[in-house]
């Protein structure tokens, strides 16, 4: 079986690194990605993917990235179920194995 996803957008936010109990290094990006066709009004609609990135990739983006900038990330899809309120809710998310830096916005144009 095979679980693999490369996605190619826009950084939402600014990474913001955190640790976590048991000292690793994470940061969660969303990935703004328009799709390649337009909707029912004419419009292409945006999609935004949460990815999960950790350790060293998570240190890197945190650095070298911010708001506006392009990356490449190769990962895996994986769900969970979050419970708040007795309501069960799942999640899905990448997690991500590789960040390519593919743009970066300048200084000019922020």
């Amino acid at each position: 079986m095979l679980n693999q996803v490369v996605l190619v957008g826009r950084l939402v936010r600014d990474p913001e690194l955190r640790t976590t109990d048991s000292n690793k290094s994470v940061t969660t990006v969303t990935l703004a990605i328009p799709r390649s066709f337009k909707n029912m009004n004419g419009e292409y609609d945006t999609d935004f993917i949460d990815c999960i990135l950790w350790e060293n990739t998570a240190k890197s983006t945190s650095e070298y990235c911010k708001k506006g900038d392009i990356v490449g990330i190769k990962g895996r899809i994986q769900s969970r179920i979050v419970e708040r309120e007795e309501e069960k809710k799942y999640v899905t998310e990448v997690i991500a194995e590789k960040v390519t830096f593919l743009s970066s916005t300048s200084k000019k144009e922020q």
